[in-house]
């Protein structure tokens, strides 16, 4: 026998104590601060808790490297200690749920909506899975005293996450309580919230930690146990399959119901197992020999091998060469999985289900008999093994136990944007995580885009204090701006609103003297009201000059009284003796005393409301270019004086390519799109033709800077120029390919996941949202 395994059924072995109250049950004999458990004798285990990544809807030359890079790791596993991979099927903690997401309610006019928002949330959250996927790995090491255990942890978890973070998943260390969180909340089901677990207390008590996590009943039949008034049984994989799809653990994980699957892993040094796999076939081929022998001596010639003893030694020599020329390992595994239920009845069920899923991969499943107990501690994370049902795998087929399934998207004190197609479970994310919150909602016409925005902005206004600044080219968001109280400026040359294209605030400078970047932008404006022609230096030196002039008088008064307008700066430019200014005079006249004056005089609109709409529908071809840079310029006025407040802005401007047409709005969008995220703001491009953007330079370095994108259902072009800006899967590509509104894929950093966003039409909240003709308020 393999001398590993018998050192390591040596050191295993242990005297059976017939268990004389629950706590007896859990096989954990010390805890210390730093995580670190005691099983049995000279037994030591740590536990690391890893994230998912997108396997299911990768391509194909993704999934393998994925699979190699798994491998890898399984190859790095050392071979003195057992490792265990758990995946721990929990139920959502309704009440954290509702801590975290729900929209608590102010007691103002909003309220109506915030109740029918978070009844929506919660149909979702107890509709959809309602169960979260954590994986764990847990490695166990028979050392002499702690402190040895831990230096051998401290090497090799640094190993193991560095493995990890190649494959894309972040696999951290679990302290004391997180490790005993998993027992309590596995044991005592429904009492999540309750558990409280402070190692230093409990020790000043002198209490037993057993207490906070154990059931209160244990009761072990000869194939099911029960734990307080709840049922489980263990079941492990007696048949492996000589072919495995590597899609099987997460069918078996998919059942909506607590469960926890284990794979312990025992690697095998290399050369034992070459030794061990060379005397194997040593002795069939010694067979083959006698049996030849036999059969010359009953002068039968001719006669072929048999067939078995053929498979073999062919079977014998490929895992031989696996060995010594494929750089594989061999190990020793075993897959146990403990699933519990309410009712004996729907144990049954749930133990048929997992059994005839196992069938359907030509595996088979058995339950085990009067084992419950050792096969329990078994597939829990504690870092024992009970179970000696042993298989012996190369690394290759172990790896296609891979755990990796779609990751999930659940930042805390998130908005929601959807479920996830493949695990059903909510994505709730939050911008302000991302190193770059800027934002892209892209799709063609009627899938979705103005609704998906619109759930934000609602989410944003109902939620927190942040303020929502919106630009509407299409009159789509008055509705919503004014059931949620906020302010819409009409922008034309005949409307009753203006704004100061003037307007500035001490905070504008960014810490400088915000006259600077005030001349810089009058510069920009000039140079549009001109007709588009470059200024020269000359002309650049008088506007330098009047601006300055222009402000004086208001930066004395320490930026409060009247703010000079456009016709001031006219007006200054006259007093000047060059002839060039007398020029710019006459150029801007149109705008300052003529008929397209909007922009030249006070502001007399409340810019100072939470929620601003800003209505372009009505702005003309003339105004638009200046247009787009005086709305700009008030927003990045806005935004100074809401960082000064500590204050955070969301932007959103729909129709965004309209931008991108001029170029000074889309330098100056570019560089509002880089500094934002200084200013404790986030802005949103909303736009249909992905083509008509990347024609931009500028657009496409946006659309790459943004960490958070929606892609709804996408005209053929976009979805090649997508696919190749995003490294986009043709599976992934899928979903974005001829689906239903409100369906579509999700970046958020570096996750790539499908989603699906139904809101339920019989609300006030998808009247204000929905565009469809015939559908709002």
């Amino acid at each position: 026998m393999i001398k590993t395994l018998t050192n390591l059924l040596k050191q295993d072995k242990e005297k059976f104590v017939v268990p004389k109250g629950v706590q007896d049950c859990i096989p954990i004999t010390a805890i210390y601060d730093d995580g670190i458990f005691r099983v049995g004798k000279g037994k030591y285990s740590k536990s690391f808790k890893f994230t998912d990544i997108n396997f299911a809807v990768a391509s194909r030359e993704d999934k393998e490297a994925m699979f190699l890079e798994y491998s890898e790791l399984l190859n790095s596993l050392d071979s003195g200690a057992t490792t265990k991979l758990t995946i721990n099927n929990r139920r959502l903690n309704r009440l954290d749920f509702e801590k975290t997401i729900l929209i608590p309610e102010t007691g103002d006019e909003l309220d109506v909506y915030r109740e029918e928002y978070n009844k929506m949330l919660l149909d979702k959250a107890t509709g959809a899975n309602a169960i979260v996927q954590d994986k764990y790995v847990t490695i166990s090491i028979n050392k002499k005293s702690v402190e040895d255990a831990r230096t051998y942890f401290a090497r090799v978890g640094a190993d193991l996450i560095a493995h990890f973070a190649r494959l894309g998943s972040k696999c951290v260390e679990l302290e004391t309580d997180e490790r005993l969180r998993i027992v309590h909340d596995f044991f005592r089901v429904g009492e999540e919230t309750a558990y409280h677990f402070n190692i230093k207390e409990t020790r000043k008590k002198g209490h037993d930690f057993k207490d906070y996590v154990c059931p209160d009943t244990m009761e072990f039949e000869k194939d099911y146990f029960k734990m307080g008034n709840r049922y489980g049984r263990v079941l492990f994989l007696r048949e492996y399959a000589s072919y495995i799809k590597d899609s099987m653990v997460a069918e078996l994980t998919d059942l909506n119901r607590n469960l926890m699957m284990s794979i312990d892993i025992v690697p095998v040094p290399t050369d034992e197992a070459v030794r061990e796999a060379e005397s194997r076939l040593l002795g069939v081929e010694t067979n083959i020999t006698n049996w030849q022998r036999k059969q010359n001596q009953n002068n039968n010639f001719s006669a072929t091998v048999p067939y078995d003893m053929e498979q073999q030694k062919k079977e014998m020599k490929e895992f031989l060469d696996d060995l010594t020329t494929r750089d594989q390992r061999m190990m020793f595994a075993v897959l146990t999985m403990v699933h519990t239920a309410d009712s004996k009845e729907q144990l049954d069920n749930d133990t048929e289900a997992l059994l005839t899923t196992a069938r359907k991969h030509l595996c088979q499943f058995a339950v085990l008999k009067y084992q419950q107990m050792d096969g329990l501690n078994t597939a829990m994370p504690f870092g024992t093994r009970k179970i000696d049902a042993f298989r012996t795998l190369t690394t290759e087929s172990l790896a296609v136990f891979i755990p990796f399934r779609v990751q999930d998207i659940y930042h805390e004190n998130g908005i929601y944007y959807g479920q996830n197609v493949i695990s059903k479970n909510m994505i709730i994310a939050d911008r302000r995580q991302l190193l770059n919150g800027n934002s892209f909602i892209l799709g063609v016409s009627g899938g979705g885009k103005s609704f998906a925005a619109k759930g934000e902005i609602e989410n944003i206004i109902l939620s927190s204090n942040a303020d929502v600044i919106i630009i509407d080219p299409e009159r789509e968001y008055s509705q919503l701006v004014k059931a949620l109280g906020g302010e819409i400026i009409n922008i034309s040359a005949t409307s009753p609103s203006h704004i100061n294209a003037m307007d500035m605030n001490k905070e504008y400078g960014d810490g400088a003297n915000p006259v600077i970047l005030k001349s810089e932008f009058i510069m920009s404006l000039c140079e549009q009201l001109i007709g588009g022609t470059n200024l020269g230096a000359k002309q650049k030196s008088i506007i330098d000059r009047c601006t300055a002039s222009v402000y004086r008088d208001y930066q004395q008064r320490g930026y409060t009284g009247t703010v000079p307008t456009l016709q001031d700066f006219r007006a200054e430019l006259l007093k000047q003796d060059e002839p060039e200014a007398k020029e710019i005079a006459l150029a801007i006249e149109l705008f300052t005393h003529g008929s397209l004056n909007t922009f030249a005089k006070p502001t007399n609109v409340d810019t100072d409301n939470r929620l601003i709409c800003y209505d372009i529908l009505d702005l003309g071809k003339q105004l638009m270019p200046i247009g787009m840079l005086v709305v700009l310029d008030s927003i990045l006025n806005r935004i100074t004086q809401n960082r000064a407040k500590g204050k955070q802005t969301f932007i959103f401007i729909d129709e965004i390519y309209l931008l991108f047409q001029h170029e000074y709005s889309a330098n100056f969008l570019f560089t509002l799109w880089k500094r934002v995220r200084k200013y404790g703001a986030y802005a949103t491009g909303i736009t249909q033709n992905v083509d008509d953007l990347l024609q931009s330079h500028t657009a496409r370095t946006m659309l790459a800077n943004s960490e958070f994108l929606i892609m709804l259902n996408q005209a053929s072009t976009d979805r090649i120029e997508l696919a190749k800006l995003l490294n986009i899967s043709d599976l992934q590509l899928s979903y974005i390919t001829n689906v239903d509104a409100g369906h579509g894929l999700i970046k958020v950093g570096s996750s790539l996941v499908p989603f699906a966003n139904k809101f339920p039409k019989n609300t006030k909240l998808y009247k204000l949202m929905t565009t469809k003709p015939g559908e709002g308020a």
